[in-house]
């Protein structure tokens, strides 16, 4: 698994400014140590997909969402899918943090970058499968893009079984444990369909210091 060194930077801030030697070597220390830490994991399983209007009932969870609904318009099923870095991601930032906060914080932008380009990889050899069947992936749509709301949570990990296959857990506060996991729903069509929309092009916060 391949991780973009310029998504590492563009969540450390700078944008499009250069980093600087020192910043682009504990970068490649950081990636190197978290390969070696992390264990990524993922599940998927397609849905039937009813929906009236904004109303989308996904099988195993129900909602109203404008966004979504748009990003599933024309869609026979759904593919609920979720992935994470492993609870040794986490662990490895809570150490650093406690006495090198520099290393911890280009970890954190390591593993936002990993976990996004495992999605990545893993997403692309689902596209393959479906295409091999005549059918066509939409882009991923994650709770908490737009107007898909977080209270989705529940339901796509326990559809998923997420917990006991592959160790997600939320919080009270719907916070995913380990921290460096995705949950998202991907519609299928019978239409091609190659718009390849990442997170930062589906969310409607234009003014966040970290947008592409």
């Amino acid at each position: 698994m391949e991780t973009d060194r310029k998504e590492i930077l563009r969540y450390l801030g700078y944008g499009r400014n250069e980093a600087d030697e020192t910043v682009l070597s504990l970068v490649e220390s950081c990636v190197e140590e978290l390969s070696r830490a992390a264990q990524p994991k993922h599940i998927s399983r397609e849905f039937p997909l009813v929906m009236r209007g904004d109303a989308i009932d996904g099988g195993c969870f129900h909602t109203r969402s404008q966004n979504l609904a748009k990003n599933l318009k024309d869609c026979v099923s759904v593919v609920v899918f979720a992935a994470t870095l492993g609870l040794g991601a986490d662990h490895l930032i809570q150490k650093y943090t406690r006495f090198q906060m520099s290393r911890a914080v280009v970890l954190q932008a390591a593993a936002a970058a990993m976990i996004e380009d495992y999605c990545n990889e893993i997403c692309t050899g689902l596209r393959q499968e479906y295409e091999s069947r005549s059918l066509y992936l939409r882009p991923r749509f994650s709770p908490g893009y737009g107007d898909f709301p977080l209270s989705c949570q529940p339901a796509l990990l326990d559809g998923l079984e997420a917990g006991k296959r592959i160790g997600i857990k939320l919080t009270d506060s719907l916070l995913m444990m380990p921290s460096k996991s995705v949950t998202a729903v991907m519609g299928v069509g019978e239409r091609p369909f190659r718009c390849e929309v990442r997170g930062c092009e589906a969310c409607g916060k234009t003014d966040c210091l970290y947008r592409r």
